[in-house]
């Protein structure tokens, strides 16, 4: 039986499939392309999601391909979406860009309590990822509640509670950072309500706290919070901030003087202040209060500075000189980095492990760590050997972000 165009119904049924078919290849060719593009722009502009989002996918619907999600590079948007249509897809373009626009001006931050702890996830159950202490500007990516999506100065983008900073546009913060300071050079200590030790504390401190100076007062420089809340710091326990940037000079005695200041401090996983540090939080500690910004973790740490040979042993190692530890790789699976120490010399290095703690690579020493030693991995040193790409001087920073 023929249809009225001389075609049998089986042709014309093969013909509509064969036109469908063609159609779903070419849709899945082109999902097929735009995933991989996806890809290759994330491996290139984002491929460590701790310090950069680019959290981007495509879907197709009525002809044409939508783009969702999210990122803080807008570098790599425009390279992604140009090299969509390149290829002759039809975009859609629903990413949002951060810092979101209900943001307004707002989009930066200053610390505003002597630690924040900053998290994996906008709630308090949530793993902690970092923390930022007190006088450190941030970024402001996005806000859920009452949390903030930040971004520290090392780059690292987690969150943190409303209650641990004080939202600011960029001329309030650029201020805050042009601003006379102190710093706090004590291990614990308070600010108080009145030039007296025993008058009301206004807020506990730790090393490394930042407060502006507002005037002197005998044996007290007054200073103000983030937020404007005014208070009395002990001068004999802080520094000029400017003094002590002018000052810094990283060398092997000062980073092994100030590595043995966090002696006992726990550890915390996440932490990165004398109230608890975990490995890299430790050596990321040391290195800051001489000068140094490293970045956060173990894993992103193992690649700043130079490789220090110890093939035939521990001779070349210096005091300062990082330790990697973990797992090395083998034809089936890849290195893995997870914990970090310094060597302070003479066979023995100091890391946070349950608490900061002096361990020896020497079998006869009475503190010899053969775990540690049978997982050791490579040694890098970073005094003397900025890699740009990687870390950079506090001094130079000046606590931007």
């Amino acid at each position: 039986m023929f249809s009225l165009f001389g075609f049998s119904r089986v042709s014309v049924i093969f013909l509509l499939f064969s036109i469908a078919f063609s159609s779903c290849k070419k849709e899945d060719n082109s999902a097929s392309i735009s995933e991989q593009i996806i890809s290759e722009i994330k491996d290139e502009f984002a491929p460590d999601k701790r310090v950069a989002l680019f959290d981007i996918t495509s879907s197709f619907e009525n002809g044409r391909f939508l783009l969702s999600g999210e990122t803080n590079l807008p570098e790599a948007l425009k390279k992604l979406t140009g090299k969509l249509e390149e290829q002759g897809l039809t975009i859609e373009n629903n990413v949002q860009l951060l810092p979101e626009e209900e943001l307004g001006e707002n989009t930066f931050a200053i610390v505003n309590i002597s630690v924040a702890n900053i998290r994996s996830k906008p709630k308090h159950s949530a793993e902690l990822a970092t923390q930022a202490i007190l006088g450190t500007p941030l970024k402001v990516l996005k806000k859920e509640g009452s949390w903030y999506l930040v971004q520290t100065p090392d780059h690292y983008i987690s969150w943190v509670d409303a209650g641990g900073i004080l939202l600011t546009n960029k001329a309030q913060q650029d201020a805050w950072i042009a601003a006379k300071k102190i710093i706090f050079l004590t291990k614990y200590g308070e600010a108080y309500s009145e030039t007296n030790p025993n008058s009301q504390t206004v807020s506990d401190l730790v090393l490394g706290n930042i407060l502006k100076l507002e005037g002197e007062s005998g044996d007290f420089y007054e200073v103000t919070f983030p937020d404007g809340r005014t208070a009395f710091v002990e001068k004999n326990k802080t520094e000029l901030f400017d003094t002590w940037l002018s000052s810094l000079h990283a060398t092997e005695n000062s980073l092994v003087e100030t590595s043995k200041l966090f002696m006992g401090v726990p550890y915390l996983w996440g932490g990165t202040s004398f109230k608890g540090v975990d490995c890299s939080g430790f050596t990321k500690s040391v290195y800051f209060l001489n000068g140094y910004i490293l970045p956060r973790d173990a894993s992103q740490q193992v690649f700043s500075g130079k490789l220090i040979d110890t093939s035939n042993g521990f001779d070349d190692l210096k005091p300062g000189d990082l330790l990697f530890f973990g797992r090395k790789a083998t034809p089936e699976s890849k290195e893995r980095i997870i914990h970090v120490g310094m060597w302070i010399g003479n066979n023995e290095f100091i890391h946070s492990s349950g608490r900061v703690r002096i361990n020896s690579f020497d079998k006869n020493a009475d503190n010899f760590n053969e775990y540690e030693l049978n997982r050791f991995i490579r040694a890098k040193r970073i005094l003397n050997n900025p890699d740009e790409n990687k870390l950079k001087l506090a001094k130079d920073l000046k606590m931007s972000s």
